[in-house]
């Protein structure tokens, strides 16, 4: 087993990376636990998560919700609220948040406010969880004017990542996780993305604990510097600003994965356009983006995905930020700033080719 530790000071904590061993660890430290997850995840790991922490004497109750992007509201944030008070949960408890992005998400959410913060454990079934969302403290829920524009930064007790539960992963999933994974490659390490691009089919036990690995160092490495994204986190925002507005315009129809991938494709056009990314650094980013599956074009309202980026909150007086690859692993950076804003006109142009 790998452990990582991310260095917060009186908020740091371990990510642990390994096969099954979820199954085997020590739950015995809390004084009760709610394993909150959705109706899939129950399923395939739940009932047995709570069975094995029966058996190490552990106090477990369940709460669950309906799988997708749609239950990540303040609605059923507040459900999944009341349902804890009502079982007399306190803040000596524990919350595992047991699934892929939206669970970690909205498990997280609701551990920052429940009586005003509570402790909870990030146990990402995902490989897009697993590399990123896990990572980091983000919490966040949509609402109709866009996504995860309700939240907080609450770091959890601790990341369990089990590859084990990849093998239960439909091919959509791998791919959403992909896209993250490739994210990370541009933005930070051509190593990566140059193991990537030998490697990305083959997908075995060692490919996945290799990239989650590295992506995890990656993003402790970010985290450290800056946790609540006052600048230097924001260079993981990359295809997300296009991304995110696609995914709110599609009413979350559109898997994470692709809606990334597609903005990763449109920001880099924009970087290109302003002479900053390279024509063959480009070529390689959507080449690599193509050949795992994932899209590369898409029929878009232009004046609807703008008018959804104004109210992201990487707007900032008025203006919409980008990050800039300038190449393979690198992008963009000046004075310490890392997103930087885009006149209209240049992101126009680039969503129209």
């Amino acid at each position: 087993m790998e452990k990582i530790k991310i260095n917060l000071k009186d908020r740091s904590y371990p990510i642990e990376i390994g096969k099954d061993i979820l199954f085997k660890t020590d739950f015995s430290k809390g004084n009760k636990y709610a394993i909150i997850t959705d109706s899939n995840v129950r399923k395939l790991y739940g009932e047995k998560l709570r069975r094995c922490m029966k058996s190490q004497h552990v106090d477990a109750l369940f709460i669950d919700f309906p799988a997708g992007e749609k239950s990540k509201t303040p609605e059923m944030a507040i459900t999944i609220g009341r349902e804890l008070a009502r079982r007399d949960f306190d803040r000596k408890d524990i919350i595992l948040a047991l699934g892929g992005g939206v669970v970690g998400d909205l498990v997280g959410y609701v551990a920052s406010f429940y009586k005003r913060g509570i402790n909870y454990i990030q146990v990402p079934t995902t490989l897009l969880a697993q590399v990123d969302s896990s990572i980091g403290g983000k919490t966040g829920v949509n609402i109709e004017e866009g996504k995860n524009l309700f939240g907080y930064f609450h770091q959890p007790l601790a990341v369990i990542t089990d590859i084990s539960t990849l093998k239960t992963l439909p091919e959509k999933e791998i791919k959403n996780g992909l896209t993250e994974i490739i994210k990370y490659a541009i933005t930070q390490d051509k190593n990566l993305f140059e193991y990537l691009e030998k490697n990305y089919s083959g997908r075995d036990d060692e490919f996945f604990l290799n990239i989650i690995e590295r992506c995890c160092k990656l993003k402790a490495g970010v985290v450290e510097k800056d946790e609540k994204e006052r600048e230097e986190r924001k260079i993981m925002n990359y295809g997300h600003t296009i991304g995110h507005a696609i995914e709110a315009a599609e009413k979350y129809n559109i898997p994470h994965g692709e809606a990334i991938a597609l903005g990763m494709v449109y920001e880099g056009k924009i970087s290109n356009a302003l002479g900053i990314l390279d024509n063959s650094s480009l070529k390689r980013q959507n080449s690599l983006i193509k050949a795992t599956g994932l899209p590369t074009t898409y029929n878009k309202d232009i004046n609807k995905l703008i008018k959804i980026m104004r109210t992201d909150k990487k707007v900032k007086d008025k203006e919409i930020y980008f990050i800039l690859p300038k190449k393979i692993g690198e992008v963009r950076k000046e004075k310490g700033k890392v997103a930087f804003p885009v006149d209209e006109s240049i992101i126009r142009k680039c969503l129209k080719e």
